[in-house]
C-alpha cells in the first residue's frame, strides 16, 4: 500500500454505483470530479449513492481487465446540496420508498432543502400528491435511519470492521448505536452482533481502551464462556477460565479470578459448586440447567394412577395385524403410567412404531398429545411417519426477540402455558438444555412429556448433551430398543449404521443394496464423481430427482469440503442463465434456483403459505438450519424470496450473510433430517471431525439409497475413533443429586 504522504485527493460528486459488497463495504462507483473527469474509485465506502459528494485519498491503480482505476484508502462524505445532485441521490433509492417519479415531486417542490425536510419536517410531505402522513413519516424516518446508518457504517470501516456489524448494531441499538459502540465496544463480540472478539479489541484500543481495563477483562472472559457454549459446555471450571482468560488476552490471571469474582456478584455469571467443584456459569445456562433438573425430578416421581395397557395393546396388534415386541409394550406400559419418560434406539429398532402406539394409547386415554420436534425438517418427517400435525418447538411456543433484540424470548411460557396434557419431543439428540427448559417450562404441570431420539447420534450444537444425560442419569424411566427388526435386516444403510456404531468395520465397498462406496482418493476427483451422481447419474438411471438427493460433508473445508462443493454443485445444478436473477454478495452467488440454508435463527422473518382449504396464513421465524429454495430476486425491493418448504419468506439483501447454499452440508447440520438418497464425501478433515459418531449420523440419514464417495481408509479411520469431545454439563449430575444418587 503507498505510504501516506503519497497519496493522492481527489473531489467530486458521484455519478453512478457499478457494484457494492454489503457484507464488508466494498464499492465500485463512477466520480466525477471537479475538473470534469469521469473516474473509477474502489474501495470501503459502503452505503454510497449517486448524488453524494465525495473527498477521496489514494493512489492511482491499473486493473487488467477494468483499465486505470483510483484506489480510496481514506474518504470523506457529505449529503448532496444542489437540487440536482439532491434528485440523483434520492432517485438512486438512497431512501426506501422514494423512487425517481416521487423524488421528481419532492426536489421540484422542495429544491435545495429537500433533506432538511426529510430529516426535521416530514409533514410538509403531506402536500404532494400521493404522499399521506403516514407514508411521510415513514420516508423521514428512513432518511435517519439511513443517516445515522451510514455514519455508523463509516466510523465502524475506519477502524477496519465489517459494515455488516453497523446493520446489526443499527438494528437493535437505533439511533442510540454510536453511543453504546462507543461506550463499550465490546457489545460488537455479542452473539447478536457477530464481531470477533479481536475485532472488538482492536476497537476498543483504538478508542484508548487499556489493556487491563476491568471492561475488557469482564467482555473476554464471558467471551470465552459464550464461545464454549457454542462449543456445547453449559460451564467452565473456574480455574480453567481463569487461566484461559488470562492467556487469551495477555493479562495477569488473579485480575481474571477479580474479574470473575465481580461478575457473580452483579448477576453476570454464576460461580458456584458442582460435584465438590468449583465452576462458573453464563447466568442464563445456569437457571435453564437447574430449571430442567428439577422440573424432571419432579416429573420422573410424580404419583400417577395405574393404566394397563396390555388390552388397548392387544386390540391394536389385532387392528393393525402387527406384533409389537415386549421393549415396545414397555414403552407403550411406561408412557402411560409415567409423567416423563425416554425412548431411544438406532435406525430399523421400531421407534416410530412404538410412538404410534404410545400416541394412540393417549388417545384412548382422552390425553391432547402436540407433537414437536427441533428442526423443520424433523417435524415435517415426524407428521409424515405419525399422520399428525407436528410443528418445531420454536413455532409451538412462539418463538420471538425481546424488545432490545438481544435475547431469545417466548409468548407460550410459565404465564401462558401450552393447552395440551401431553408432549412427545422427537430427535432429542439435537435438543440443548436452553431449548429444553423453554419447553419444559411451558408445560403444565400436570403435562407428560415423552422424548424419543438415537442416544448415539451427534450432541446438539448448544450447551449440553440433555439425551445423553437424561439417560445416562438413571432418574427418568426409559427403554433402549436395540433388536432390528425382519423388515430393516435387508437394508443394508441400518445394518452398516449399527455395525459402525458398534465400532466393526462393514465390507463397505460390496456395493449392493442400498449402500454404494465408490473410491476416490482423490479429493478433486472426489467432487467431480459427487457432482456427477447428483446432476446426472442418480436422475438418470435411478430416477432420483436433484431435489430428493443430498449430499453430505464431515467438514466444510477442502475440495470434497461443503464450501467447495457448493460452488460446483451450484455450476452443475443451477448455472447462470439469461433472464435468471442474481445477486452478488461477497464470495458467493445467490441465483433463482439455488438451494440455500438459514444459518442463524431469525423470529422475525416473515413468511407465508397456502392451507389445504386455498387460505394464505402468515407466521414469523426462520430458523438454523431450515433448507429453501429462492424463488425471486427482487432487485428494487433488496430482497430475495426462499421457499422453505411451502414458506415463501422475504430475505433481506443485508440478512444475506445469515443464508448459505446447501447443495451440500456438514453431517451435524443434517441431524434431525432424513432424506431419500444421500451422496456423503468422505476424506481427511480436522480429528474432531473424523469420528466414529459423525459416519453414523451421516449413514442414518439416508431413507432409500446412499453413495458415499472418497477415501475408504479415511471412512475406516472415522469407525475406529470413537473420541467424544468431553463437554462440562451438569444436567446428569444435578438429577442424580435431586434423587440422592451418588
Amino acid at each position: 500500500m503507498a505510504q501516506e504522504e503519497e497519496l493522492e485527493e481527489l473531489y467530486g460528486k458521484i455519478i453512478s454505483v457499478v457494484y457494492t459488497n454489503e457484507e464488508n463495504g466494498w464499492t465500485v462507483l463512477r466520480l466525477e470530479t471537479q475538473d470534469a473527469e469521469t473516474v473509477t474509485v474502489v474501495g470501503t465506502l459502503p452505503s454510497a449513492y449517486a448524488g453524494e459528494e465525495l473527498h477521496v485519498m489514494g493512489f492511482w491503480t491499473v486493473h487488467p481487465n477494468h483499465g486505470r482505476q483510483f484506489k480510496c484508502e481514506y474518504a470523506e462524505r457529505s449529503l448532496p446540496r444542489t437540487k440536482e445532485a439532491i434528485y440523483a441521490y434520492l432517485a438512486g433509492r438512497a431512501v426506501k420508498g422514494v423512487g425517481p417519479a416521487t423524488a421528481a415531486l419532492i426536489v421540484d417542490k422542495f429544491g435545495d432543502k429537500t433533506l432538511d425536510v426529510l430529516e426535521g419536517a416530514p409533514e410538509k410531505l403531506c402536500g404532494i400528491r400521493g404522499i399521506s402522513p403516514a407514508k411521510a413519516e415513514a420516508i423521514s424516518r428512513e432518511f435517519r435511519r439511513q443517516a445515522g446508518l451510514r455514519r455508523l457504517m463509516e466510523f465502524l470501516c475506519a477502524h477496519e470492521l465489517r459494515p455488516l456489524l453497523a446493520v446489526r448494531l443499527y438494528r437493535f441499538y437505533g439511533e442510540d448505536a454510536m453511543e453504546a459502540v462507543t461506550e463499550n465496544p465490546y457489545i460488537c463480540a455479542a452473539p447478536h452482533i457477530g464481531a470477533s472478539f479481536a475485532e472488538a479489541d482492536r476497537l476498543a484500543f483504538d478508542l484508548g481502551g487499556e489493556p487491563d481495563s476491568p471492561q475488557r477483562i469482564k467482555a473476554a472472559a464471558i467471551f470465552e464462556l459464550r464461545h464454549n457454549a457454542g462449543n456445547g459446555h453449559c460451564f467452565i471450571p473456574t480455574a480453567k477460565l481463569a487461566a484461559a482468560t488470562a492467556q487469551f488476552i495477555s493479562v495477569d490471571e488473579d485480575a481474571v479470578s477479580a474479574a470473575i469474582d465481580s461478575m457473580a456478584e452483579s448477576g453476570e455469571v454464576v460461580r458456584t459448586a458442582l460435584a465438590g467443584r468449583d465452576v462458573t456459569y453464563l447466568a442464563s445456562l445456569y437457571e435453564a440447567e437447574t430449571r430442567v433438573a428439577v422440573r424432571l425430578f419432579a416429573l420422573a416421581n410424580a404419583v400417577m394412577p395405574e393404566v394397563d395397557t396390555g388390552g388397548t395393546v392387544s386390540a391394536m396388534e389385532a387392528a393393525r395385524g402387527v406384533k409389537y415386541a415386549p421393549k415396545q409394550r414397555e414403552a407403550v406400559r411406561l408412557a402411560a403410567n409415567s409423567r416423563v419418560m425416554a425412548l431411544t434406539g438406532g435406525p430399523g429398532t421400531g421407534k416410530t412404531t412404538s410412538l404410534r402406539a404410545i400416541l394412540d394409547v393417549f388417545d384412548s386415554m382422552g390425553l391432547n398429545t402436540l407433537l414437536t420436534a427441533p428442526t423443520g425438517r424433523a417435524a415435517k418427517r415426524m407428521s409424515a411417519v405419525t399422520g399428525r400435525e407436528a410443528s418445531t418447538i420454536h413455532r409451538l411456543l412462539g418463538a420471538g426477540f425481546s424488545p432490545d433484540g438481544e435475547d431469545v424470548v417466548f409468548s407460550k411460557c410459565a404465564s401462558d402455558k401450552l393447552e395440551c396434557s401431553a408432549v412427545v419431543l422427537d430427535e432429542c439428540s439435537m435438543v440443548d438444555i436452553t431449548l429444553l427448559d423453554a419447553l419444559l417450562e411451558a408445560m403444565p404441570e400436570d403435562a407428560r412429556l415423552v422424548l424419543v431420539g438415537d442416544a448415539d447420534q451427534l450432541p446438539s450444537v448448544g450447551p449440553g448433551r440433555v439425551f445423553a444425560d437424561i439417560l445416562k442419569s438413571g432418574v427418568v424411566p426409559a427403554v433402549r430398543l436395540t433388536e432390528i427388526f425382519r423388515q430393516a435386516e435387508a437394508s443394508r444403510i441400518v445394518s452398516y449404521a449399527h455395525a459402525i456404531n458398534a465400532g466393526e468395520h462393514p465390507p463397505l465397498t460390496e456395493n449392493k443394496g442400498d449402500f454404494f462406496f465408490l473410491r476416490r482418493a482423490d479429493p478433486a476427483k472426489a467432487a467431480e464423481t459427487v457432482a456427477e451422481l447428483c446432476a446426472s447419474r442418480l436422475p438418470g438411471k435411478m430416477g432420483i430427482p436433484e431435489r430428493d438427493i443430498q449430499v453430505l460433508c464431515p467438514t466444510r473445508k477442502g475440495e470434497a469440503g461443503t464450501k467447495a462443493l457448493n460452488r460446483r454443485l451450484q455450476a452443475a445444478l443451477n448455472p447462470q442463465a439469461e433472464g435468471k436473477a442474481e445477486k452478488i454478495f461477497g464470495e458467493y452467488v445467490f441465483r433463482v434456483g439455488d438451494r440455500v440454508m438459514q444459518t442463524r435463527n431469525n423470529y422475525d422473518m416473515i413468511w407465508k403459505r397456502r392451507t389445504a382449504s386455498g387460505g394464505v396464513e402468515h407466521g414469523a421465524g426462520i430458523y438454523n438450519g431450515d433448507i429453501g429454495v429462492i424463488t425471486a430476486i427482487d432487485q428494487e425491493a433488496e430482497q430475495l424470496t426462499v421457499d422453505f418448504d411451502g414458506k415463501a419468506a422475504s430475505v433481506g439483501f443485508d440478512a444475506l450473510a445469515e443464508l448459505e447454499h446447501a447443495w451440500a452440508v456438514t453431517v451435524h447440520k443434517s441431524q434431525g433430517s432424513e432424506y431419500r438418497a444421500v451422496v456423503l464425501a468422505v476424506g481427511d478433515a480436522a480429528p474432531r471431525l473424523m469420528t466414529r459418531g459423525v459416519l453414523y449420523t451421516a449413514v442414518t440419514r439416508a431413507r432409500e439409497l446412499l453413495i458415499a464417495v472418497g477415501d475408504e481408509a479415511a471412512a475406516q479411520r472415522m469407525i475406529d475413533n470413537h473420541v467424544q469431545s468431553r463437554r462440562y454439563s451438569g444436567l446428569r449430575i444435578r438429577l442424580r443429586e435431586n434423587a440422592g444418587i451418588n
